[in-house]
């Protein structure tokens, strides 16, 4: 599949949905036709060839066509579909005694690409995805990684998209919530996404005006978050805006995990709950939490973001045409490159702890924890 003359290419996206996706499929598409391609989509993630009976007419490749695509810049989600379950490369399959085990099955969708005469693919994908690209690479699909996260922790590349909206949103809902604090003389404690990195938190945080700041690269220790805001109470200001990344633990603790089952990605949830019941018996004031959760996926996408997902999609399909496989598309301010995917996936791009935005963080007196 990686040699001869590209005709017909697919994209599909996978993973959880970010702000942006519908704008490299529309990237994709377009540079594509513009070369005489075809262009197809494949249904949530991989299923469309790896599952094809769950869709009515057995339809989970669609032909891609500008009418579709000319539209949907400006839209949230994606039209493809998306999943973060039953990864093809460890897929849970019941045993006969009931037992759940992970098999791999990605020579089927090797086989589901060529019953479709996909000569290319553009995989759009975080991690998880990337990691799937690489080893349909090793067997033969011509194939380019787009990488795709609101988290901003892949490494191998200076930004994602996604990860601009979704700042800019948990900004705002900051912003909004130190009128609800004050006016209730309370604590916030405001849980966002990132799972093993603080970008969001970070960032959102240091622009909202936070008071504390917590992420999974800064244990903290939760004695002296209570001092610091039993300190920085008075007549004036007798609140206080907390951030917390949802994977932020304390010093003599681990992640939060709620959810860890066979062919499905550990989740994370409660760290906001437990800094409110840890700090619940330490600060004068009474702390509540609000989780924006998935509403940093939803919505649409920054100018920002838009423009970064249409250069991510025109440079895939440049990488295909180029005759690259096995890369994925990196954005190396200002230019697109491309890299291996290999060099790219399993490596977390982790906030620095004593780079510029912590450092700025706390000349603004924001307390980070520890």
């Amino acid at each position: 599949m990686e040699n001869g003359t590209i005709k017909r290419i697919a994209v599909n996206t996978g993973g959880g949905d970010a702000p942006g996706l519908n704008a490299v499929i529309k990237a994709v598409t377009m540079s594509a036709i513009q070369r005489g391609w075809e262009v197809y989509g494949i249904r949530d993630g991989y299923n469309g060839v790896f599952l094809p009976a769950q869709y009515p007419n057995g339809d989970g490749v669609i032909r891609l066509t500008q009418e579709i695509v000319k539209d949907i810049t400006a839209m949230g989600g994606t039209i493809l579909g998306t999943t973060n379950r039953g990864n093809p490369l460890k897929f849970p399959m019941k045993t006969a005694n009931g037992t759940v085990v992970e098999v791999d099955r990605s020579d089927e969708i090797v086989e589901g690409l060529k019953r479709y005469n996909i000569d290319a693919v553009v995989a759009i994908g975080g991690d998880g995805s990337l990691t799937m690209a690489n080893e349909f690479h090793k067997k033969g699909v011509r194939i380019v990684g787009v990488p795709k996260t609101i988290d901003n922790d892949l490494s191998g590349t200076d930004t994602t998209f996604g990860f601009d909206t979704a700042v800019s949103f948990a900004t705002e809902c900051i912003d909004r919530l130190h009128y609800t604090a004050k006016s209730h003389k309370r604590i916030m404690v405001v849980e966002v996404m990132g799972r093993y990195a603080g970008w969001i938190a970070l960032n959102s945080g240091v622009s909202g005006s936070a008071d504390v700041i917590l992420i999974p690269e800064i244990p903290y220790d939760i004695k002296k978050v209570a001092d610091f805001l039993n300190g920085t109470f008075t007549e004036e200001k007798d609140y206080a805006i907390v951030v917390v990344a949802e994977g932020a633990f304390p010093r003599d603790g681990g992640y939060a995990v709620i959810e860890k089952e066979a062919g499905k990605s550990e989740r994370l949830g409660g760290a906001a709950d437990k800094v409110v019941e840890q700090l619940s018996h330490l600060v004068k004031k009474e702390a509540r939490t609000a989780i924006l959760g998935h509403l940093l996926r939803g919505g649409s996408p920054t100018t920002f973001d838009r423009l970064l997902s249409l250069r991510f999609g025109a440079a895939a399909v440049r990488a295909l045409e180029e005759g690259q496989s096995g890369v994925m598309v990196a954005h190396k301010v200002p230019n697109m490159t491309y890299i291996p995917i290999e060099e790219a996936i399993g490596k977390l791009k982790t906030v620095n702890p004593d780079g510029e935005t912590i450092r700025t963080g706390r000349e603004l007196g924001i307390c980070f924890g520890d």
